[in-house]
């Protein structure tokens, strides 16, 4: 639900069978604890000696798809914050960006580029083609910092260390959120092999509050309108008269086209609500839709993190302030950037703890797998991804934050519904 289609939790392939990930994970994870052998570099060096740290961050722009600009400029907007206060232990810092133009050879050409730059490690990015970028990543044992968390392979991976939940936790949290608060669910959801992965994991969410499953609607994910999906959704939604049900569009690119059918065709039902993932909806959408007076007043939203009002992203807004200030592709409030002011704050914590020793992807590797513990002011818990860290869950196994936050839309506002995280890693190990 915010990927290129946002609903997507893989990669454009279809996905490896839960056996085969485990023994791929397994297998990279033998290879990268060797100094040769399975096509391993492990001690690249971009950063190494008394030249700057030399990182990337690459994102989709300019694209008829997903764009997510903030993430490498505020990547950039961060090593100026960084060199201008002095560095870190002393070293500047160097960010390269790259557009993977949301496409499997871009993103392809972006990690080999990494390769070839010698970087350290690759910081804050988002890429749907997994498949595409991990490779070279692993052959050259290139450290893969808080991605977004859009693709399933980013929880296998054992160069991947993820930053929070991907969809996985969203929609699973989605699932308790709207199982308190919903009376009948309908899904809809794109008819596709990614499709068929949603009602799983949301189904989780709801049967762990005693709920029954959603009512899983397939669509066209395609479609220029959505008038029969809507009435379908409706009508099951307001089946029971004693509660308010839900409708939960997974449609991606196309969720604001359902809307538009949906706020035209609810009118000759009971009210319901509607309920989706931070990523799928933003703070400017619901602007651009008519705020309180717009299709998601009242609606349901699960996010990574606290509202972008809470002032643990003070000083985040403090950098955007002082380096960035003006540069429109940077939005506070926009999960990708969040997701990549964190990934850097893991940076900077595991620069700190080399202080003067080598700085090389292999040490990174090693000082996050030996268990740092990163701080992050309260936006996330305290991250670690030691193996006795990571929770398990299934085709899931690099996952160590499985928390969510539960969010409301009030008076056009996107608000918190509850306050601290809810933790979905019981749920998401039942679930898979």
């Amino acid at each position: 639900m915010t990927g290129r289609r946002r609903t997507r939790t893989t990669s454009p392939l279809s996905p490896r069978p839960r056996k085969a990930k485990l023994l791929y994970a397994s297998a990279l994870i033998a290879c990268a604890s060797v100094a040769v052998g399975c096509g391993v570099i492990p001690g690249a060096t971009g950063g190494s000696g008394d030249g700057p740290v030399k990182v990337m961050t690459w994102a989709p722009e300019e694209t008829n798809a997903t764009n997510k600009p903030g993430m490498p400029a505020l990547a950039k907007a961060y090593a100026r914050w960084v060199n201008a206060h002095g560095g870190i232990n002393g070293r500047q810092l160097e960010v390269l960006t790259c557009n993977d133009q949301n496409d499997s050879v871009a993103a392809a050409h972006c990690a080999e580029r990494a390769a070839d730059e010698k970087v350290v490690a690759v910081v804050g990015s988002y890429s749907q083609h997994s498949r595409s970028f991990l490779a070279p990543l692993e052959s050259a044992g290139i450290p893969y910092i808080g991605g977004f968390g859009v693709t399933d392979d980013e929880f296998t991976s054992p160069i991947s260390y993820p930053v929070n939940g991907g969809q996985p936790a969203l929609l699973a949290g989605l699932g308790e959120q709207l199982g308190k608060n919903c009376g009948p669910v309908s899904l809809i959801r794109p008819d596709t092999i990614a499709g068929d992965e949603l009602p799983v994991l949301l189904d989780a969410g709801l049967k762990a509050l005693g709920h029954s499953e959603a009512a899983d609607q397939r669509a066209a994910e395609d479609a220029t309108e959505y008038s029969q999906p809507t009435r379908q959704a409706l009508q099951h939604a307001s089946s029971d008269s004693t509660e308010r049900g839900c409708v939960v569009p997974a449609l991606g690119d196309h969720t604001d086209t359902f809307m538009d059918s949906f706020r035209r065709d609810s009118t000759a039902y009971p009210k319901v609500r509607t309920g989706t993932v931070i990523g799928n909806i933003d703070q400017s959408q619901i602007d651009a839709t008519g705020g309180k007076s717009g299709p998601y007043e009242g609606s349901y939203v699960t996010g990574w993190y606290p509202t972008a009002d809470d002032a643990r992203w003070n000083p985040m807004r403090s950098v955007i302030k002082e380096q960035a200030f003006g540069d429109n592709r940077i939005d506070p409030a926009d999960a990708g950037v969040q997701t990549t002011w964190i990934a850097y704050t893991v940076l900077k914590k595991v620069l700190e703890a080399l202080g003067a020793g080598e700085i090389s992807s292999l040490t990174i590797r090693r000082e996050l797998d030996n268990g740092l513990k990163v701080n992050t002011g309260g936006l996330t818990p305290t991250l670690r991804w030691r193996f006795a860290d990571l929770i398990g869950a299934g085709d899931f196994p690099r996952l160590v934050n499985a928390n969510v936050t539960f969010q409301v839309i009030h008076d056009g506002q996107l608000t918190s519904q509850r306050q601290g995280f809810i933790n979905m890693a019981k749920t998401l190990a039942n679930a898979l």
